[in-house]
């Protein structure tokens, strides 16, 4: 099964087309056994950005609008390898984009592969701007699901109602231990966001850039994530405190406030335990201060949550649990 989304881009700068082009070619992403899987239509991947900037000089177009930014995803259950995603990735550039220029690069770090397909905004062959409606959305994804079905793959079908159960159910636990889950792909996508983010700003933007629409609002008191194939969760429904809205905020101001470095990876304790960790030392070192900025209080974190988390992170990667930890650490 495959589904086609197309990426909300805000900013649209010459700096953030090389930012997305660095980003989707990102080597941990797309290397596997000694290959990295990324190709290009119309231009070399390796070069593209100065490719395309050459073509939009040429024609003088280099204002509005720099590129489109898509994301081609396929079930685990398609069995696909890497040359066969980014192949057609690739045939899908070919057809709804002839004449521009093309980056499709093949993700290989989640539960499932998917392409990202940066668009050049101008045409290389005729300087023709690229404009981009509902309408053709439909049609990319209509050649996206004949491609599909031309190569034996199934089309996703529509996405069922979200529960409102908050609790995880007894089959999304074993989803997991197949490593499967569309929650556990989005608790990796969160993960991952939060290495190179200081803001929320930075962290929305870091989650778009792999295919999910984030609604986080100050009138709201929940954050809601949209992933890519449709379906909707609020933080509350991952059964981590750490993504809770107040819980992310207080870790935005934390490293705003001791500068925090991007790339930094995820902490044995987590994020909260990070962000309580640093709190407490952050605070002993300016004990002697007499003017103490006003920091968030430290987050609670109890001996169950902790219990929980270890053992979602075993499910998550393959391990079974043991009867103790099963009665302690599951129990919602």
């Amino acid at each position: 099964m495959a589904t086609f989304t197309a990426i909300k881009n805000k900013k649209q700068t010459a700096g953030v087309l090389g930012g997305v082009l660095k980003y989707v070619q990102q080597e941990k992403k797309t290397r596997a056994g000694g290959l990295r899987f990324i190709t290009g239509h119309n231009c070399v991947p390796q070069s593209a950005y100065t490719e395309m900037m050459t073509t939009k000089r040429r024609f003088k177009k280099t204002d509005g609008r720099q590129f489109y930014h898509f994301v081609q995803s396929f079930a685990e259950t398609d069995n696909l390898t890497p040359q066969e995603a980014n192949a057609i990735g690739l045939e899908l550039a070919q057809r709804e984009f002839p004449g521009f220029e093309v980056v499709v690069a093949t993700h290989l770090d989640t539960n499932h592969l998917h392409n990202h397909l940066i668009v050049n905004s101008v045409s290389c062959e005729t300087g023709r701007k690229l404009h981009q409606s509902a309408d053709d959305l439909l049609r990319h994804r209509q050649v996206n699901d004949e491609i599909c079905a031309a190569h034996g793959l199934s089309v996703l079908e529509q996405p069922e109602k979200r529960s409102k159960k908050k609790r995880m159910k007894p089959g999304e636990y074993q989803a997991g231990l197949r490593e499967d889950s569309w929650k556990m792909d989005l608790i990796h996508a969160i993960n991952e966001a939060l290495e190179y983010a200081d803001s929320r700003e930075s962290f929305i933007a870091n989650m778009e850039q792999e295919g999910y629409e984030v609604i986080w609002t100050d009138a709201r008191k929940h954050i809601t994530f949209v992933c890519p194939n449709g379906r909707k969760c609020r933080d509350s429904s991952l059964h981590d405190e750490t993504f809770l809205k107040e819980n992310l905020e207080a870790l935005f101001i934390y490293r705003q406030t001791v500068g925090f470095r991007p790339g930094s990876v995820e902490p044995d304790e987590g994020w909260l335990g990070e962000l309580a960790e640093g709190l407490i030392q952050l605070g002993r070192s300016m004990e002697r201060l007499d003017d103490i900025p006003p920091l968030p209080a430290p987050p609670t974190w109890t001996d169950n949550k902790q219990r929980r988390r270890e053992a979602l992170k075993k499910l998550a990667m393959g391990q079974k649990l043991t009867a103790d930890t099963h009665s302690q650490g599951m129990s919602m």
